[in-house]
């Protein structure tokens, strides 16, 4: 009797897809991965609709969104007034997961986000600038001020880690004093200006998309699909790159014009949250690094699972800010924290 074959596992389970244009194939788990994260932004974002002083139930909402011959009154609170913070919170957690996995990869190094090696802050700092010295208030011209204030920072905290030689490490440690640098400055220029003026800045530093609406949200979302359609080649260009520059460039890929583009691409994502929203923390950090452990992938440079986790964060927190009454990122900056310690903490545990 012969025996069994036994069976060979040859890792991951794929799914693949097939048309007369497009052909491809994605890992069994990052699609479930995605179709989870899916049904959670769906879930957190129907709730957050039943949320804020004009009480509407789960039921109502349902019906506001299937039947258009609903109470009007009902739709309008639904559509005009949540349902543009909702779609905000979609995308203000995929655009900043999707700038942590770009520096999570460059750097190779969970902390390589730009909440800790300063770009962040430099945006921040821009847009700082452009409101409480230059008095202009528009989505524009913060935009630009978060945009040139990013770039400004990349440009120092790059020119002064590459000295003798690129080390990640040294990338995050010149990040962070750079970092501090910059937030004192802007705490300066705070203190420097009037009682109403510091009073503006602060509420937007706080990190809130109670106030946007589809005035600020369609062109932020055009700009945001232009950014992710030159970012979707990085996707399969980092993951090269953090073999090495050598590998990468045996492979066919410009190193040096790559990691540029990326910079650039990255700052660009943290310039469109920060004009918008103010600086909603430790999205960035975090999201890539949950996507990666969920998907068990090789590297945190995995677009659309990050961009989802990054949605499904930024909904689920807004919606606990909205039970709690505080802004966006003040939930997020008390959870990051926790999540900043415990992955500080396990580093230090594995270089041990």
């Amino acid at each position: 009797m012969t025996a069994p074959v036994p069976a060979v596992d040859f890792g991951r389970r794929y799914v693949g897809f097939e048309s007369r244009r497009f052909a491809g194939r994605a890992p069994l788990r990052t699609v479930l991965v995605c179709v989870a994260l899916v049904l959670v932004i769906l879930g957190a974002g129907l709730a957050s609709l039943t949320i804020g002083a004009y009480e509407v139930s789960f039921d109502a909402v349902l019906r506001a969104i299937v039947d258009p011959a609903s109470d009007p009154n009902t739709r309008q609170v639904v559509f005009d007034w949540r349902l543009p913070r909702v779609l905000f919170a979609m995308l203000c957690g995929a655009a900043l997961a999707l700038s942590g996995g770009i520096f999570q990869s460059i750097t190779r190094n969970p902390l390589g986000s730009p909440d800790i090696i300063g770009f962040g802050i430099g945006a921040q700092f821009g847009v700082t600038l452009v409101m409480i010295v230059l008095n202009l208030n528009t989505y524009m011209f913060k935009a630009a001020g978060a945009l040139v204030g990013g770039l400004l920072t990349a440009l120092i905290v790059y020119a002064l880690a590459t000295k003798g030689g690129t080390s990640a490490f040294r990338l995050i440690i010149v990040g962070i004093g750079v970092s501090a640098g910059l937030g004192s400055l802007t705490s300066w220029i705070l203190i420097s200006v009037s009682v109403e003026k510091a009073m503006m800045a602060a509420t937007w530093g706080a990190g809130s998309i109670a106030s946007l609406g589809f005035d600020q949200l369609v062109p932020a979302a055009t700009v945001f699909a232009c950014i992710l359609l030159l970012t979707v080649p990085l996707n399969r260009r980092l993951p090269v790159l953090e073999m090495g520059d050598d590998a990468a460039i045996a492979l066919g890929i410009n190193a040096g014009r790559t990691r540029f583009v990326a910079v650039v691409l990255g700052v660009a994502l943290i310039a469109l949250v920060t004009a918008a929203a103010g600086p909603i923390s430790f999205i960035a950090l975090a999201a890539p690094q949950i996507s990666q452990r969920l998907t068990r992938s090789n590297t945190p440079m995995g677009i659309f699972p990050a961009m989802l986790t990054g949605a499904a964060l930024v909904v689920v927190s807004d919606a606990a800010a909205q039970l709690l009454m505080v802004p966006v990122g003040v939930v997020t900056v008390s959870v990051g924290g926790l999540y900043l310690a415990w992955l500080l903490a396990a580093q230090y545990a594995r270089r041990a």
